[in-house]
């Protein structure tokens, strides 16, 4: 059976997420796939993060671009809304819990002084690591209620593929979005590169289906692997997306005993915060593990 391990953000459990610090450890950990969020700045600059708006949890102000910026503090502002310059004001290397037991900000490993990077700056530290073994999971952030704070959806996918192909990582590559015009986009155009089309309970409703017909509903917008929240998926979704030709990649599984759960029902991926548990538990039933992945030359991150 192959069986793939998704670092989620990176790796959200182990170190800040969406960071070249995570992104950077979760490679020399080892993972199948490394994966991450994507939106856009008001300069058209494609930056890693989660929330359409600067999260507080993630990031916090240190201080403004130049004296008497209007817009500082940055923190709860949308991001569409800011420059790359003023974003990368921001450290997002310390993860500050809303409540006292974010199981995050207790197993997190703080990299303080950190910045939001760029996509080409994350591709240029993949190949960097020379990491051809490990897949990139872009993840586009866009939100078809909140038009006020997501882009064209088909200009942002052309970003996005473009800089993917001006690194030479676009064969290698998966296109993910719970904005399924996104999907669509990147099946025209790069029809090569593989397309998870995301759902939860909550989103379902976008894309006008409900129950039995998302799986053929995700293959028909160009989706080649549909990736369900880990509490939709049972038998009857496995054997839907059988019937659809999609593969399954479930998110986000942290617990081993649900991960297995998971991969007895099928599942082609596991998306983690944890790698390094689903390591263990890859190893204990003999699946496929992947390789750390070590720099050619020095990395600074």
């Amino acid at each position: 059976m192959r069986a793939e391990i998704h670092g989620h953000r990176g790796a959200r459990g182990l170190w800040p997420e969406n960071t070249l610090p995570g992104l950077s450890n979760t490679m020399r950990l080892g993972v199948h796939a490394l994966e991450f969020d994507v939106a856009l700045t008001a300069d058209r600059r494609l930056v890693l993060t989660h929330d359409l708006t600067v999260s507080a949890v993630t990031s916090a102000d240190t201080r403004p671009l130049v004296d008497g910026d209007t817009d500082f503090p940055y923190v709860g502002k949308p991001i569409n809304a800011l420059t790359l310059a003023q974003l990368r004001m921001l450290d997002v290397g310390v993860r500050l819990p809303r409540h006292p037991d974010d199981p995050f900000a207790l197993t997190q490993k703080a990299v303080p002084d950190t910045r939001m990077p760029t996509l080409g700056s994350v591709l240029g530290l993949v190949n960097a690591y020379d990491a051809d073994g490990v897949r990139l999971h872009v993840e586009l952030k866009s939100n078809p209620t909140r038009p006020e704070l997501t882009p064209d959806p088909e200009m942002f996918t052309d970003l996005v593929l473009d800089e993917l192909e001006r690194h030479g990582r676009l064969n290698n590559a998966a296109i993910l979005s719970f904005d399924w015009r996104i999907i669509a986009r990147a099946a025209e155009k790069a029809p090569g590169t593989r397309r998870f089309a995301l759902i939860e309970l909550d989103t379902l409703h976008w894309h006008g289906c409900l129950g039995d017909g998302v799986p053929a509903a995700a293959a028909a917008a160009g989706a080649t692997t549909l990736s369900p929240e880990h509490v939709m998926v049972d038998e009857k979704l496995m054997a839907q997306c059988a019937e659809a030709g999609l593969e399954v990649a479930v998110w986000t599984v942290n617990d081993t005993a649900l991960a297995a759960r998971m991969l007895d029902l099928g599942a082609a991926g596991v998306v983690t915060d944890y790698p390094d548990r689903m390591r263990e538990l890859w190893a204990e039933r003999g699946l496929d593990l992947p390789e750390p992945v070590r720099p050619l030359r020095p990395v600074g991150v």
